[in-house]
């Protein structure tokens, strides 16, 4: 009798069967249709606010390791001019003379192929030995 009960008022709730309602009933049936929906909005608004506050918690978080990155992409970049500069200034053995002296050229300012936004890469090369003398080391730039 029970089970009749509920799945009578399911039915109800889904739209069926509702002739032979009386206006009170159907305004009933409605309130608690409104009460329910409510509830479903307040469930799916607050499941989409915690979603905007994650979001916007690993947005920062991305943020922060960006601008991390990009100092210490600037104090990498700055250890290699300062290397390079140390490199000329020992006369420049292994250094490109062509590319210096467009670098000078140019007032000591990059060129296109050096611009800033092309990545980096500095790799140690193995030690070279000529002859009978010591090994050097060399940084190669690519």
């Amino acid at each position: 009798m029970l089970v009749i009960f509920y799945k009578m008022a399911n039915r109800q709730l889904m739209g069926e069967e509702l002739s032979g309602l009386s206006v009170k009933e159907l305004q009933n049936l409605e309130n608690q249709l409104e009460m329910s929906i409510r509830a479903v909005r307040t469930e799916k608004d607050n499941l989409m606010i915690n979603e905007i506050r994650e979001l916007n918690r690993k947005g920062n978080m991305i943020h922060q390791e960006n601008g991390e990155l990009y100092r210490k992409l600037n104090l990498v970049r700055q250890e290699n001019m300062d290397l390079c500069k140390k490199l000329h200034e020992a006369g420049g053995s292994g250094i490109n003379r062509e590319g210096s002296n467009q670098s000078i050229a140019n007032g000591g300012h990059r060129t296109n192929s050096d611009d800033a936004s092309v990545p980096v890469h500095l790799e140690l090369s193995t030690p070279q030995t000529t002859g009978h003398d010591a090994p050097t080391l060399g940084l190669q730039l690519n």
